[in-house]
């Protein structure tokens, strides 16, 4: 059986993260050893190896850190969606995430906008965290570029 890249596929260190995007949270992991944030989520922590964590809700924003424009689909499961926007995420918590901006005026994205995430549904289960330019981001109308 062929997977369907839209759709996320859990495995025991992300089924947590994936429950919780299902009821609109964002959750990364934090260490209870070194206090230390981080996300993908795993199972020890990647600064000192403890086992020690625990999940914390994100409050959901975050500022653009870096974002690409895609216009090919990789593969065929996303060329409906192209033109979209790839970027990578500085979160409120100190992480950074590589995520989708969406939203109308998603093309429109700058280095240094204030984003909040959202959640898209994918099948008929899943949710996938996205993020959403905040009200007042930017330049309205602005080209962006194909990489920034």
């Amino acid at each position: 059986m062929a997977l369907n890249p839209l759709i996320p596929v859990s495995n025991p260190d992300s089924a947590f993260y994936w429950e919780s995007a299902a009821k609109d949270r964002l959750v990364l992991r934090k260490c209870n050893a070194c206090g230390k944030t981080h996300f993908m989520p795993r199972y020890m922590c990647p600064s000192c190896w403890s086992t020690d964590l625990e999940w914390i809700e994100a409050c959901g924003a975050g500022v653009v850190h870096s974002y690409s424009v895609i216009h090919r689909a990789s593969v065929p499961e996303f060329r409906d969606r192209v033109p979209y926007v790839l970027a990578m995420i500085d979160l409120a918590e100190g992480v950074q995430m590589i995520t989708n901006i969406v939203g109308d005026d998603a093309l429109c994205v700058q280095i240094g906008d204030p984003v909040q995430v959202c959640f898209e549904q994918r099948g008929e289960s899943a949710k996938v965290p996205q993020f959403r330019r905040a009200p007042g981001s930017g330049a309205k109308g602005s080209s962006g570029g194909e990489q920034k």
